[in-house]
């Protein structure tokens, strides 16, 4: 997947996963991190719980979004201790 692709999935991920996880948006960059991040994240579990989306471009941004969310929910606990 070209760079381009990556960063616009990333950020659609990263802006998708700061919807769902209220109050956790982190800007445009920071959502296009949090959304490269949260792929990297859900790639290494997902496929551990045989967990697989196919492939295509809904599905990387499915798969990004809910390693983004994983992410963020990670990140709100650790803010909060």
């Amino acid at each position: 997947m070209g760079i381009i692709a990556m960063l616009i999935i990333g950020a659609i991920a990263g802006w998708l996963a700061g919807q769902i996880v209220s109050g956790y948006g982190f800007g445009l960059v920071g959502n296009i991190v949090v959304g490269i991040v949260g792929a990297v994240v859900a790639g290494v579990i997902f496929p551990r719980i045989g967990l697989g989306f196919g492939g295509g471009t809904l599905a990387a941004i499915i798969h990004a979004t809910l390693g983004a969310v994983i992410l963020l929910f990670l990140i709100k606990i650790v803010k909060r201790a």
